[in-house]
């Protein structure tokens, strides 16, 4: 009756977290699911489902990140939801937006990471967005470091690849660096691991 998008609450349920932090934030997301309208839409104001990628190049060793207008930052690629269910397609989609690459796949079909993430009030469009919440599933993406990329000047003033080394430095937000990019890094660590062990 809330209209709740049963495929996405169900695989925020079957998602098994990886930190004390994913899990906090599955419980929070299930609890909006079932609680709140509309969090595909940004006409909830409060909370919204949107979708990040984490782009690695084939070896896994460099990572594609963008100079954010909004954050003043380098950061990973992604948007909202914005009515569409297949959060999947939105990563890679943005992805494309974003960077003008044309050749981006999935590492691993599945939600790779999640996270609920603090927006805070900003000037879009010419009005004010109010503070809110993302609620974030992230997708590993990977793309290949030769293919051309160009920036979206409406969103990013820039797009450019990274050692994962240097991702963590460029990145000018500490709570994104600590508890979202070095996350992402250690799994990608854990499923190149995993990959040469099976």
């Amino acid at each position: 009756e809330k209209g709740i998008p049963m495929n996405l609450r169900e695989t925020i349920e079957a998602y098994q977290p990886y930190n004390e932090q994913e899990e906090r934030d599955r419980q929070q997301m299930l609890y909006l699911l079932d609680h709140e309208k509309d969090l595909l839409l940004r006409k909830n104001t409060s909370a919204h489902f949107s979708a990040s990628a984490w782009v690695v190049s084939h070896d896994r060793k460099h990572v594609l990140l963008c100079w954010h207008n909004i954050y003043r930052s380098w950061s990973w690629l992604g948007g909202h939801a914005d009515g569409e269910e297949d959060l999947l397609s939105v990563a890679v989609r943005e992805v494309r937006e974003e960077s003008g690459l044309v050749h981006v796949v999935p590492v691993v079909p599945d939600v790779f990471s999640l996270e609920t993430l603090t927006v805070d009030g900003h000037i879009k469009n010419g009005a004010y967005v109010s503070s809110h919440l993302h609620l974030n599933l992230t997708y590993l993406l990977e793309a290949d470091m030769k293919d051309p990329v160009h920036g979206k000047p409406d969103e990013n003033s820039g797009v450019r690849w990274f050692t994962t080394e240097e991702a963590l430095s460029a990145c000018s937000e500490p709570w994104m660096v600590e508890r979202v990019y070095r996350k992402l890094v250690s799994k990608v660590n854990d499923l190149e691991r995993n990959e040469k062990l099976s």
